[in-house]
């Protein structure tokens, strides 16, 4: 990977944790090269295209929407990715020098995707609705240039740490509280190259896809120790993947190391994503 922006390869700063604390999203531009997106591009294609002909292999969230789960070899850049040092930074100050990667996927919204309900993707902890500490994270990587007609990503800042403890499945606001969120929100628009970091309880929705085109998200998730979320995944690498990377992935990868892959059947269906749940 070769750089081509001044800074792209600096670790996040003071101000990028603080902006993550407060509201719950960060984001880093130019953090790769549009070369090495269009490749993750091709990759996140094929990847779909594999999944969607196997059951459990493209989960729904919503209609013209998928979510599937890859094995981190399948993506040419993984390495890249998990060793960069904006995102190692980001882990190590707000999970810990043990965080572990627990998941690696991509999100992606077609033409006549519709508006989601705002929501959560999973219920929060008490580390964070009590405590005010991120015990997770959610890197988000788009492989195209987003336009406002693709469906941007909606994201409403410094709901991280809202409870929700009597939300259905301790996921989704109730209606009334849409407006609020509305009002709070923010419409994200990456370009190919740039990054972003977030609680994945911070609240949030996708947009309906007006364009002619899909808009592919990958999505990169990490854990602090004990959050538990590797239990609703199940990375897998061969043993040449293990071998060949860096130390410094290896150590934080909750992967099991198998002679074969096996296909990917994923365990973590946002069920309200679906069937459209908003109330009690």
């Amino acid at each position: 990977m070769t750089s081509t922006a001044p800074g792209k390869h600096a670790p996040a700063s003071a101000e990028d944790l603080e902006q993550l604390s407060r509201e719950g999203i960060v984001a880093r531009r130019g953090a790769f090269d549009v070369a090495w997106v269009d490749r993750l591009h091709s990759d996140v294609l094929a990847a779909f295209e594999e999944a969607r002909h196997r059951e459990g292999g493209a989960i729904g969230r919503g209609p013209q929407r998928w979510y599937v789960e890859v094995h981190p070899e399948q993506l040419d850049g993984f390495v890249d990715l998990v060793t960069h040092p904006w995102v190692t930074g980001i882990c190590e100050s707000v999970l810990g020098p043990d965080y572990e990667i627990v998941e690696i996927g991509f999100d992606i919204p077609f033409p006549g995707s519709a508006d989601q309900p705002w929501h959560r993707d999973f219920p929060s902890p008490p580390e964070t609705h009590e405590q005010r500490r991120l015990t997770s994270l959610a890197f988000n990587i788009s492989t195209v240039d987003t336009t406002a007609d693709m469906g941007p990503f909606q994201i409403a800042p410094g709901t991280q740490y809202e409870a929700g403890l009597d939300w259905p499945h301790q996921m989704f606001p109730p209606r009334s509280e849409w407006p609020r969120y509305q009002e709070l929100s923010q419409l994200r628009m990456p370009q190919r190259g740039d990054i972003s970091a977030r609680s994945a309880l911070t609240l949030h929705r996708g947009t309906a896809n007006h364009s002619e085109l899909a808009r592919p998200v990958v999505v990169l998730g990490v854990d602090a120790p004990g959050a538990g979320h590797a239990e609703l995944h199940d990375l897998m690498v061969t043993q040449p993947f293990w071998d060949s990377c860096p130390e410094e992935a290896r150590r934080h990868l909750d992967a099991r190391v198998v002679e074969t892959l096996e296909p990917i059947v994923q365990k973590h269906d946002i069920e309200g994503l679906v069937m459209g749940v908003t109330d009690g």
